[in-house]
């Protein structure tokens, strides 16, 4: 029989058949059972599904600024480098040294030679090809973002051991090949 009084109307009206009435009392039986979800319940689920979303493309935007920020830097860098960059260097003295485990080499003059040696000249990576820089704006490019100097020679101080027979000769750092 019908379970509420509108399908007692809808029966009597004839709207509505025996068949189709046990059918919805068993959906509506069914759907208590699996615990369906109620109208509350529903809004609460779309509340934190927004949440979840709105956190979701802030995090998005905020590592989109991030990118966007070294973009800006590394631009930023590189106009440094093409502004500040030493010129006329070329030369027929080769100096070598490492990029990225590749040994490299260019070829400045004699007076260059020896600055970058003594650590006045550092040379940094300009997109495909390397510029010589003086060391304090080195400094600077390598303080904002790591990546563009490749050589900036320091003199420090060397430990001298004592017992070491070799200790009296000095040995070059910048041995010509």
């Amino acid at each position: 029989m019908a379970k509420n009084a509108l399908q007692a109307q809808l029966l009597k009206a004839g709207l509505v058949d025996n068949k189709k009435a046990q059918q919805i009392n068993k959906q509506n039986q069914h759907a208590k059972r699996t615990g369906e979800q109620t109208d509350a319940e529903v809004k609460q689920a779309l509340a934190e599904a927004q949440a979840r979303k709105l956190e979701k493309d802030q995090q998005l935007n905020q590592e989109k600024q991030r990118l966007l920020e070294e973009k800006t830097l590394k631009a930023n860098i590189l106009q440094m480098i093409k502004q500040h960059q030493l010129r006329d260097t070329s030369g027929d003295i080769s100096y070598q040294f490492i990029d990225q485990s590749k040994v490299k080499k260019i070829y400045i003059t004699q007076k260059i030679y020896d600055q970058v040696v003594a650590g006045h000249i550092a040379i940094g990576r300009l997109e495909d090809s390397y510029a010589l820089l003086p060391r304090p704006l080195a400094d600077r490019i390598d303080e904002k973002m790591t990546g563009f100097i490749v050589v900036a020679n320091t003199k420090g101080e060397q430990q001298i051991d004592e017992e070491d027979p070799y200790a009296a000769y000095v040995i070059p750092d910048d041995l010509m090949w």
